[in-house]
């Protein structure tokens, strides 16, 4: 005779909830997204940063999103700042000055 005795449905149950895991909808899961790199570095890492939002519950996305957004606009706005190519000068700026027909009798 053995002393075991024999499991019943809620044993089971409880068996089959430890065996396979839970599912939770919240829980955070890569979206795998492809993200194509740019060629400017700066814009890169913002975009690779995306990615940190494969790792957080979607209460955690908005941190990440406000802060790549942020980096970007700061590159945007870096591209005006930055000093170009000097503007071509109006036309007519380059002329000798015309000499003058009036002088000054004193």
């Amino acid at each position: 005779m053995t002393d075991s005795v024999p499991a019943g449905p809620a044993a089971q149950a409880q068996e089959n909830a430890e065996a396979e895991p839970e599912y939770d909808p919240a829980a955070p899961a890569p979206l795998n997204v492809p993200r194509t790199p740019t060629g400017d570095a700066e814009v890169d890492a913002q975009l690779d940063r995306l990615g940190d939002a494969d790792h957080l519950a979607t209460d955690g996305h908005l941190e990440v999103y406000e802060d790549v957004h942020r980096g970007l606009r700061d590159a945007l706005t870096a591209l005006d700042v930055r000093p170009g190519p000097p503007a071509p000068a109006p036309p007519g700026a380059n002329r000798p000055p015309s000499p003058s027909y009036h002088q000054s009798r004193s």
